[in-house]
């Protein structure tokens, strides 16, 4: 069996103010290991608004990663957090139990165009932690585990990658990696997770004797390792991990080992009950259907 075992091409949508391109979920694959999300964010191109970005919206039984490659925003939860995300930084902000949380235009960037482009991804919880208490780490690039090596550059954003660890605090096994790499340059995919994939940012890889450009996902072949190599300076995530115990259900922003969890969810941000962001606490976005 070849290393390329299903190709996908991320499917167009809006979010708030900017389009992204979802390359998880799927109809043919809901997880790659704890992976369920995946979102790319533009680049897009717009002047920053006062009330801009996305405004509070709950989750639960989910950590949500966000990374960016131009751009800022501002984040800020209902544990009281507020944090600027620069090209580069990493956040997990885990939801556990329920969390809200908004991502704004930055006050330095109100009234100037500038583009917006990135990644935000939601890796579902262990069913023994979907119910933990909400928390949030927050990354600068600095501290980030970085490598330039025969053209490619490599940064582990989430666990563990050939022995170079980020130092976030994961809740399984899980790695998420991003690389850079000029024409010619090759990256080893090693078989160390279980369940691995990647997604094309930028330019154009051929792996396993096919090519893959910006949009395209591919799910690597369970203990299966190889190359990538780039034919255009390009830039690829690559994500996996452990398998869950168990199926997960999805709805709107929530994530769940059980569907009754997700009603309860879906009436609890109906009904109120989810905690206030202070300083955005004026604002909501409604449900589907709401």
């Amino acid at each position: 069996m070849g290393l390329i075992s299903l190709r996908l091409t991320a499917k167009p949508a809006q979010v708030a103010d900017f389009p992204v391109r979802r390359a998880l979920p799927q109809r043919e694959r809901r997880l790659v290991g704890p992976f369920c999300f995946i979102d790319h964010m533009g680049p897009h191109t717009a002047v920053g608004l006062a009330g801009g970005g996305v405004g509070p919206h709950p989750h639960i039984g989910l950590a949500t990663v966000t990374y960016l490659f131009e751009g800022e925003t501002l984040h800020r939860d209902s544990l009281g957090t507020e944090q600027v995300i620069t090209p580069g930084d990493v956040n997990w902000m885990s939801a556990g139990s329920g969390i809200v949380h908004s991502e704004r235009t930055p006050k330095s960037h109100v009234g100037k165009q500038g583009v917006m482009h990135g990644l935000q991804v939601w890796v579902a919880l262990p069913a023994e932690l979907e119910e933990s208490a909400p928390s949030f780490q927050h990354v600068s690039k600095a501290a980030l585990p970085f490598s330039f090596d025969e053209g490619v550059g490599l940064r582990v954003v989430l666990g563990d990658w050939l022995g170079s660890r980020s130092p976030v605090k994961l809740a399984s096994p899980t790695v998420y990696a991003m690389a850079e790499l000029l024409p010619g340059a090759a990256l080893e995919l090693p078989a160390q997770y279980p369940e691995r994939g990647f997604y094309v940012v930028e330019g154009e890889v051929g792996v396993d004797g096919a090519s893959f450009t910006a949009g395209e996902v591919a799910v690597l072949t369970p203990g299966a390792s190889g190359f990538m190599t780039a034919f255009t300076k390009s830039r690829v995530a690559v994500f996996g991990g452990e398998p869950l115990e168990g199926p997960r259900f999805m709805w709107w922003n929530f994530v769940s080992s059980r569907k009754e969890r997700l009603a309860q969810a879906k009436d609890d941000w109906k009904d109120r009950r989810f905690a206030l962001i202070p300083g955005d606490s004026e604002d909501r976005i409604a449900m589907p259907g709401e």
